[in-house]
């Protein structure tokens, strides 16, 4: 079992940066991916990011590539989502997720946090 706490949402002008994390607890941590999906009101969660269990790989959505940075620090069980050049269709809830598959699907995971708003104003 892996519980995970989200946090560092806020709200944040256009163009400005943020950096979210996500807290695990449980045991392991290294076995599993995380990743970040975010979803709008009256959008589905979209896939954000993801790392693999040890940090080697890296993925990212077509609409946040070069603009956002995942990382993993398995030491202290966190994994962060530093996010610049902020863009008014960022705005949603973001959400880590921790799964065995190594998946851009949300059904790839099975623990998630609790969400962190974040909002960008134009």
């Amino acid at each position: 079992q892996v519980q995970l706490v989200d946090t560092g949402g806020g709200l944040v002008q256009a163009g400005g940066s943020l950096r979210l994390s996500c807290a695990a607890s449980g045991r392991s941590f290294s076995w599993y991916t995380v990743a970040w999906f975010r979803q709008a009101p009256g959008k589905e969660r979209e896939f954000v990011a993801r790392i693999s269990g040890i940090g080697e790989n890296t993925n990212y959505g077509d609409s946040v590539k070069g603009r956002f940075t995942i990382s993993r620090d398995n030491a202290r069980n966190t994994a962060d989502l530093e996010m610049h050049g902020l863009k008014p269709e960022d705005t949603g809830v973001y959400y880590c997720a921790a799964g065995t598959s190594y998946s851009r699907t949300p059904a790839g995971y099975n623990y998630w946090g609790q969400g962190t708003q974040v909002t960008v104003s134009s």
